[in-house]
């Protein structure tokens, strides 16, 4: 035994199965490790991948909600202006005027008809043959007016007298918020497939003020910072009403002045003896202002944006009509919207923020790794709903070519004749020349403008850490036991310092 004790320290046999042991051993728990990182790694690129779709997701459909209404504040004036245009198709008033016109014209072309001078004989026939023309015209156009307005009148009437348009504002209004929430949701539950083990991914957009987008809160404090001119509730409701009314006579005007002169081209430029033209947009101007004053002075109004002076969030300018007498009579803005600070409102009313939450990863190798936070992993990103201003782009340019001009047709689809224009001095192949210019398209911040987009912006928001540390009032997060974080000591700059997104 002694000999034997004594060759032991110098006998090697079975010295690599212990050191593979260990080798083995540590590779499995940087190999752990190694996992560990890629999984939360993995897991962290998804959330913000989730929380940024989120929130892109629900801006597009605020912005949606935005431009749907604007194209309803359009759509309802175009339809006061076209109810004008075909009751005076109905009522055919210009049509009783115009023969009594044209009957005035055929002693006057008599009477040149027998002057004896070749060119007096020449216009007294051409007259003559003129009131016959578009007498010929006068009654064609009556006749196609009358039978569109027959199929077409009733349903505008019923529109306005069900008021089925602004029916229909309400809906938007109340409907897009519960949608963005219901697409951040969805999008939070793709991106958290496959799960590994963690349950489903969910998601919320809040409100910078801190309250979730949808449900109840809408009733207190609309997501859609709009305002309904006609059942709206709260402060300066006579200023909102006043805008309301003031948009739609401005738009209704202009549209029905679009229906006349694509409608009356022929009687503008080839049948001007009759007046008809003349006759027909004194009526129909007259049914317009019969409907806005008369049948509907307190409905059928467009929705308002709510901001300061409604009219210029960005931009803090009232336009022109806004002004106190301006051609629309609109009254200033009241004066705690006026002194608003136009970039603190932004901040406020129309920026969001998408939050997605998911459970713990399971650890590999639990027994060495643990996570040291006791919340759940959140992530989250910001979206702001806006209306750009123009870019510069590129146009090309060709002076002295004309456009084409409307000759009459169906309303809504009328033929175009090509305007044949020359080419502009210096310009003899008729190329004509690139320049930098700023696109033609509205930049106002109201609701008549259907350019409203979003954008992802850096999340800087004061309110972040209680939008994190608050539970989401929203029924899918009552089956889901989230851990959330207790962030209310700290404010948003060292959220920025920790997770700058």
């Amino acid at each position: 035994m002694a000999r034997l004790f004594s060759r032991l320290h110098r006998d090697a046999d079975g010295t690599i199965s212990i050191l593979t042991v260990f080798a083995v051993l540590v590779l499995v728990i940087l190999l752990g490790m190694v996992l560990n990182v890629g999984r939360h790694v993995d897991g962290k690129i998804r959330m913000q991948n989730a929380a940024d779709a989120a929130a892109y997701s629900g801006g597009v459909v605020l912005t949606r909600g935005m431009n749907t209404l604007a194209f309803t504040n359009h759509l309802l004036s175009d339809v006061f202006a076209l109810t004008a245009f075909m009751r005076e198709a109905r009522d055919g008033n210009s049509a009783s005027f115009a023969p009594r016109i044209l009957a005035a014209w055929e002693p006057v072309g008599a009477v040149l008809t027998t002057s004896g001078l070749p060119k007096f004989d020449a216009l007294g026939r051409a007259i003559i043959q003129e009131i016959r023309l578009e007498r010929d015209l006068v009654d064609t156009y009556s006749e196609w007016s009358a039978a569109v307005s027959a199929r077409v009148l009733p349903v505008l009437e019923e529109i306005l007298a069900d008021e089925l348009i602004p029916e229909y504002q309400r809906a938007v209004a109340a409907t897009f918020p519960d949608m963005a929430q219901a697409v951040v949701l969805e999008i939070a539950a793709r991106n958290g497939e496959p799960d590994y083990g963690r349950g489903r991914m969910l998601g919320a957009l809040w409100r910078t003020s801190g309250v979730p987008v949808g449900g109840g809160f809408e009733l207190a404090s609309p997501s859609l910072d709009v305002v309904d001119p006609v059942l709206g509730t709260g402060p300066n409701m006579d200023y909102y009403r006043d805008t309301a009314i003031a948009q739609r006579e401005r738009l209704a005007r202009r549209y029905l002045e679009h229906w006349n002169r694509q409608s009356l081209s022929m009687f503008d430029h080839e049948a001007k003896m009759c007046q008809f033209g003349a006759l027909w947009r004194s009526f129909t101007c007259g049914y317009l202002t019969e409907l806005l004053e008369d049948e509907y002075p307190d409905f059928n109004l467009p929705f308002v944006i709510r901001g300061p002076g409604s009219e210029g969030v960005a931009t803090y300018r009232r336009s022109p009509e806004r002004s106190s007498g301006g051609s629309c009579g609109c009254k200033d803005p009241p004066a705690d919207e006026a002194e608003t600070d136009p970039n603190q409102y932004l901040n406020e009313h129309f920026t969001f923020v998408a939050v997605v939450y998911w459970d713990k990863l399971p650890e590999t190798l639990p027994g060495l790794f643990r996570s040291p936070i006791e919340a759940d992993p959140q992530a989250y990103a910001e979206v702001r709903v806006f209306v750009p201003t123009s870019r510069l782009v590129w146009q090309h340019v060709r002076p002295g070519y004309g456009g084409g001009m409307p000759v009459g047709g169906v309303p809504g689809d009328y033929p175009d004749i090509g305007g044949g224009g020359e080419p502009a001095p210096g310009d003899d192949a008729g190329v004509g020349y690139w320049t930098v210019t700023r696109q033609r398209v509205p930049t106002e911040w109201t609701l008549l403008n259907q350019h409203w987009t979003c954008q992802l912006v850096p999340c800087t928001q004061r309110a972040l850490p209680t939008i994190l540390s608050t539970p989401p009032p929203l029924p899918e997060f009552l089956q889901d036991d989230i851990v959330y974080p207790e962030l209310y000591d700290v404010d948003g700059e060292d959220i920025g310092r920790i997770s700058p997104h």
